[in-house]
C-alpha cells in the first residue's frame, strides 16, 4: 500500500508543478520551490517502509524541485534557476526560523498543539545545518551541470540527458552532504551507508521518473500556454 501511496504522491507532486507553471508561468515555478523545500524537510520526520527499505517520505517532494530548477534552465536560463534556489535557500532559513520561534512562547493552560509542533519543529542545530548545506550544493550543482550539458548538446533531442546527468549526480551530492553533516559519529558505518543508499535510491528513480514532465514544460513553453509573468 506504501508503494502505490508513495508512486501516487510522486505524481501528484509533479502534476502540481506543471498546473503552477500553466497558471502562472515562471512565477509558478518559483513559488513551489519554497514549497518543495519547506514540505520536505516537515515530511522528513516520517519513517516509512518502501520497496523493503526503511525510508523518509520527503524524499519525493524535495526531489520534485530538481525538476523545477530544470525546467527554469531549459526554458529561461541559468540566471533564472539559480535565482530560485536563493529563493528556496532563504525560505529554509526563514521557516526555521520562524518555527523555532514558535516553541519559544509560553503556551497556555488550554494549549494542545505545544508537544506536537516541538515534535515537528524542536529540529536539532545538526539536521537543520545537514538541509541547508545539501540544498544550497546540491541545487547549485544541478544548476551548473545542466547548463554545462546544454551547451555540449543543446538539441531538444537531448533534453532526457542533462535532465537525468545533471539531476542524479547533484542527488548524489545532496544525499551524501545530508547523511555525514547530520549522522556522522552518532551512528555506525553500516546503518550510515544504509540511510544514504536508501534515500539515494528513491531520489534516482524520481530523477528518472520526471523526464517526462520537463518535456511537457518545455512544450507548454513553446506553444505559448505559458503566460507571462504575474
Amino acid at each position: 500500500m506504501n508503494e502505490l501511496l508513495w508512486f501516487a504522491m510522486l505524481l501528484a507532486n509533479f502534476l502540481f508543478i506543471l498546473l503552477f507553471y500553466r497558471l502562472f508561468g515562471k512565477t509558478g515555478l518559483f513559488i513551489w520551490i519554497p514549497i518543495a523545500a519547506i514540505v520536505a524537510n516537515i515530511q522528513v520526520l516520517k519513517l516509512v517502509d518502501l520497496f523493503g527499505i526503511n525510508a523518509t517520505l520527503g524524499n519525493i517532494v524535495y526531489a520534485s524541485s530538481f525538476l523545477v530548477t530544470d525546467i527554469l534552465s531549459e526554458n529561461y536560463g541559468k540566471k533564472s534557476a539559480a535565482k530560485a534556489v536563493f529563493v528556496g535557500f532563504l525560505s529554509l532559513i526563514a521557516s526555521m526560523v520562524l518555527f523555532q520561534a514558535a516553541l519559544w512562547f509560553t503556551p497556555s493552560a488550554d494549549d494542545w498543539a505545544q508537544e506536537s509542533l516541538q515534535n515537528l519543529f524542536g529540529f536539532m542545530p545538526r539536521i537543520v545545518l545537514a538541509s541547508l548545506v545539501a540544498f544550497g550544493l546540491s541545487q547549485l550543482h544541478d544548476v551548473w551541470a545542466y547548463n554545462f550539458w546544454k551547451k555540449k548538446w543543446p538539441a531538444d533531442r537531448f533534453i532526457w540527458l542533462r535532465n537525468n546527468a545533471s539531476t542524479m549526480v547533484s542527488q548524489l551530492i545532496d544525499s551524501v552532504v545530508f547523511t555525514l553533516i547530520a549522522f556522522a559519529g552518532q551512528l555506525p558505518g553500516n546503518v550510515l551507508f544504509q540511510i544514504f543508499l536508501s534515500t539515494y535510491i528513491l531520489k534516482w528513480v524520481v530523477a528518472a521518473l520526471d523526464t517526462p514532465f520537463i518535456y511537457w514544460a518545455v512544450r507548454m513553453n513553446k506553444r505559448g500556454r505559458i503566460p507571462e509573468e504575474i
